[in-house]
């Protein structure tokens, strides 16, 4: 148990969901090791290193001294520069230098969860999260694993994992997303409203409103008139939202659109490929 009880349900989460990547690549063979995910320009490997590197940054390690190849087609701003360093610098390491890498550093990060003693609410910085609460940070990286751990599900055709407390989380930060991409990136007009209607293991239905000033917030109550409703499963609003979906033919069977179709085409299009 923390010294922070409030942040136990999240510490659990993270802890379900790491331990589950831990579990997916114990036994890997170098081809599945290899194998590409739906991160751009990341393998299983990559994305395990990811993993590593995003605990061991949480621990206070320094960052690694390394500089990047040129030809990463993937590598195209400074936040995407910035996570290749921790995976290429692992990228030539073997499948058991991964997985003790893995396991030793889930051990000393539950170890330091375990004796966390700031508060959930103190503030920190973070590179490319920007300053927020302790307890968001901890979401976040709930968020991060739980999203990679899918990735690596669907690299290696091995469903599972999408009704857990780290799904809810991971629920929770990509509702969060929804009203800036869509009032601000997709410009959806003033006084309007686009409906999720989402099913399985995770069941939901969300309202992003747009007000008076063109500022969004996100709620559970139905809208009357929505300008746009997209109904669709949970998997793929996670892949959708989270930026895993290059080619919307890919999901063209498991998404269905009402509405304002050129508004619709505009948010599709700001959910983005992402790491």
């Amino acid at each position: 148990m923390t010294v922070q009880p409030s942040l136990q349900p999240s510490i659990d989460a993270w802890t379900q969901t790491i331990e589950a990547i831990s579990e997916l690549v114990s036994s890997l063979v170098d081809g599945e090791w290899n194998r590409p995910t739906e991160c751009p320009g990341w393998s299983v490997r990559d994305v395990v290193s990811h993993v590593i590197g995003g605990e061991c940054e949480a621990l206070g390690d320094p960052r690694p001294i390394h500089t990047l190849p040129r030809d990463l087609y993937h590598v195209v701003d400074e936040p995407t520069r910035y996570l290749e360093v921790q995976v290429d610098v692992r990228r030539h390491h073997t499948g058991p230098e991964m997985t003790s890498e893995l396991e030793y550093t889930i051990i000393r990060r539950s170890r330091q969860l375990r004796n966390e003693r700031r508060k959930p609410e103190d503030i920190i910085s973070h590179p490319l999260y920007g300053q927020l609460s302790l307890h968001a940070f901890l979401d976040a990286r709930v968020f991060d694993v739980w999203t990679h751990e899918q990735d690596i599900r669907r690299a290696l055709r091995r469903p599972g994992g999408l009704d857990t407390n780290a799904a809810l989380v991971a629920r929770d930060v990509l509702l969060q997303r929804l009203p800036k991409l869509i009032a601000e990136d997709a410009g959806a007009p003033k006084k309007s409203a686009v409906v999720f209607d989402v099913s399985g293991p995770v069941e939901f239905l969300r309202t992003v409103r747009v007000d008076d000033e063109g500022n969004g917030t996100v709620d559970s109550s139905p809208s009357l008139g929505p300008i746009v409703t997209f109904t669709l499963d949970w998997e793929t609003f996670t892949r959708l939202v989270g930026g895993r979906v290059r080619s919307r033919q890919r999901i063209a069977d498991k998404l269905k659109v009402e509405g304002d179709a050129a508004l619709a085409e505009r948010i599709l299009s700001s959910f983005s490929p992402a790491h």
